[in-house]
């Protein structure tokens, strides 16, 4: 990088343009709004070329670990050791954070020689969905959701502190909420505007037939849209979602690098037993 005129940037919103220009390019999906919801969230660094955005990577802390997402670079500036060099600037904001990333098989092999071990599999599913499934009882709309509540759950089911998340999501979208007898929220499906159409994440539940009855009701009240979730349980929902008509697109892998903070080690949260069983973004968990 030495015989290169790039120089780095805190991200800013003037940035936000060249980014969404790059992911146009590499065919992401994202929308300008996408981005920015990452940045509200994150720290970012910017790659510039001159004034034009070249590269960038964002870390978006979450209590004990951060998600390190958006990490992409021109194609004609590949090669030349400008990834690595936005990782590690990323890398150093997360301090002693455990950090997660969802990798392509292409940037499998720098992940790992930052210290990246893979955890799973991620399947990508999406289309407008084919018969409209029945509307589950214990399902609906939270018009007020109790974020309380709902950050609690997320945080046993992600071991994340994602409470910022899920208010802008409140304020982006919606949440469907899964009850018990008793009226208690054991689970909950946000829905927001992403990319073509709209993302169904997080998907929080207790068990997969929880998480199915959250997405089949999103699935009931939006006729006609193009749905997307990303989900890395697919031994659980994967038939299921191809069932619905969400035909898999694609795969990510999802990888994590230990950190050295007191929560690493120490005892699971309590609460009651809840999965993540779609992700709000590949970006943001």
């Amino acid at each position: 990088m030495a015989d290169t005129p790039i120089a780095f940037q805190d991200f800013a919103e003037p940035h936000l343009d060249g980014a969404h220009r790059l992911s146009v390019e590499a065919r992401w999906p994202h929308r300008r709004e996408d981005w920015a919801l990452v940045m509200d969230l994150s720290h970012g660094v910017a790659a510039l070329d001159g004034e034009r955005v070249v590269g960038t990577a964002f870390v978006t802390p979450f209590g004990p670990a951060a998600t390190i997402n958006m990490v992409i670079v021109a194609e004609a500036m590949r090669g030349r050791g400008l990834g690595r060099a936005l990782m590690e600037r990323v890398l150093a904001a997360a301090g002693p954070r455990v950090t997660r990333l969802t990798a392509t098989a292409d940037g499998l092999p720098l992940y790992e020689k930052l210290g990246f071990r893979p955890t799973g599999m991620i399947h990508q599913h999406q289309g407008i969905p084919s018969g409209l499934p029945p509307v589950p009882d214990p399902v609906a709309w939270a018009e007020t959701p109790d974020l309380d509540a709902l950050a609690a759950l997320d945080r046993v089911a992600s071991g994340m502190e994602r409470r910022p998340l899920l208010e802008r999501l409140a304020g982006l979208g919606r949440f469907a909420v899964l009850t018990d007898g008793g009226g208690a929220v054991t689970g909950f499906a946000a829905l927001r505007a992403f990319g073509r159409g709209e993302v169904i994440g997080p998907v929080v539940a207790p068990d997969p037939q929880g998480a199915m009855a959250l997405i089949d009701f999103v699935i009931a009240n939006r006729p006609g849209a193009f749905l997307r979730v990303d989900t890395p349980d697919p031994a659980a929902l994967s038939a299921f979602l191809e069932s619905r008509g969400l035909a898999k697109a694609g795969d990510g892998i999802p990888m994590i690098r230990s950190g050295n903070t007191p929560a690493d080690n120490g005892p699971a949260p309590a609460g009651p037993a809840v999965k993540t069983y779609a992700l709000a973004s590949q970006a943001l968990g």
